[in-house]
């Protein structure tokens, strides 16, 4: 007799293990499985994407009563997310219909690192938008050309304080470069050479903007900062080039 319960017992806990509906997902009237899947989504997030994987978010419409299993994970609900590492993950449905019908839909959902493209944002050369930032060909030693100043340069425009703020890198995109092509990183004022000798070729060219660069341009720290609100300026020492874009990306 003993033994006949211990059985009784097992089975009973064997099936209860591999029995995943619940009685709180029941639904009172009868739905078809294709009911369910045109009632339900699945969608990966990847804006955050990365080495960590991605956020799988799961939903059924409020009429619908059901369970999802994300990756062995119950979730009894019409809503159900989870952070999943990268790889592929099964993902299955049960919902459980007035007539004790088990409906039951499942899905392979694949968790991908994704390099989302760096958005560009120009300072000069958006001919598309500004007709007038057409390309042009600054001259030896002459600091206008190629100060950024609305008011006191002779082609690009004052680079605005919440640019400079956290502004890592520009990018020049040039062309015709001269084999004697001698350039300086300075600020408009001539008190601080921030790069000197530099060396272009045709193509895109990067300048680092460093945290100091970045405050000294700044025009909000002209008034508490001797060092302050002075423009980025870049200037020829000797050779040629034509400038086509200033940009950053983010």
């Amino acid at each position: 007799m003993k033994k006949n319960l211990i059985l009784l017992f097992v089975a009973i806990c064997a099936f209860a293990a591999c029995d995943p509906i619940h009685e709180d997902i029941s639904n009172d009237g009868h739905i078809s499985a294709d009911e369910l899947k045109a009632k339900s989504s699945i969608t990966v997030d990847k804006a955050q994407s990365g080495k960590n994987g991605n956020v799988i978010t799961c939903q059924t419409s409020a009429a619908v009563n059901a369970m999802w299993d994300i990756g062995g994970k119950e979730f009894i609900g019409n809503y159900a997310q989870k952070k999943m590492k990268l790889g592929e993950h099964k993902v299955i449905l049960y919902a459980l219909c007035a007539d004790g019908t088990v409906l039951k839909d499942s899905a392979m959902i694949n968790c991908e690192e994704v390099t989302n493209a760096l958005e560009k944002f120009y300072i000069y050369g958006d001919v598309a938008n500004y007709p007038d930032q057409v390309p042009f060909v600054p001259g030896a030693w002459d600091a206008a050309a190629m100060r950024f100043s609305s008011t006191e340069g002779a082609h690009l425009p004052t680079i605005p304080d919440e640019v400079y703020d956290g502004l890592k890198t520009l990018i020049f995109k040039v062309s015709d470069v001269t084999a004697d092509f001698d350039l300086k990183v300075m600020n408009g004022w001539w008190s601080n050479t921030y790069y000197d000798h530099v060396k272009w070729v045709d193509g895109l060219n990067e300048l680092q903007i460093t945290d100091v660069m970045a405050r000294e341009c700044a025009k909000k720290y002209a008034n508490d900062d001797p060092a302050g609100g002075k423009d980025l300026d870049l200037m020829l020492y000797s050779g040629s080039m034509t400038l086509h874009e200033v940009y950053y990306e983010e």
